[in-house]
């Protein structure tokens, strides 16, 4: 005879899944946001602004809008890039740093 399923079982890890899954999708959004620079927005000018957006029906704006956000995420993508792959000649950037000067070694 087969085991029965416990279905409960099988109803709590979906639950837990899903509960997972909705917590990455609002950290996400949360960091999409702060990328984006758009945390200095209120939340009534941002919701104002995706609500404008969402609107739109214009393919040519649309397509525009998801190249610059692919541009976005590849720019982040290359200088999240382990040290190996990026150009060894180029100083990594900082914000809030200076530059380390190119002409000595160790010199502050």
């Amino acid at each position: 005879m087969r085991k029965p399923r416990d279905f409960d079982a099988d109803l709590k890890v979906l639950d837990d899944k899903a509960r997972e899954l909705k917590t990455r999708k609002v950290r996400q959004l949360g960091e999409l946001v702060v990328a984006t620079v758009a945390d200095t927005l209120t939340a009534e000018e941002l919701a104002g602004a995706l609500l404008v957006l969402a609107e739109k029906r214009e393919a040519g704006k649309r397509e525009a809008w998801a190249k610059r956000g692919a541009a976005l995420f590849q720019s982040r993508a290359r200088r999240n890039a382990p040290a190996t792959d990026r150009n060894p000649d180029s100083a990594p950037s900082q914000p809030g740093r200076a530059q380390p000067s190119t002409g000595s070694k160790g010199a502050a």
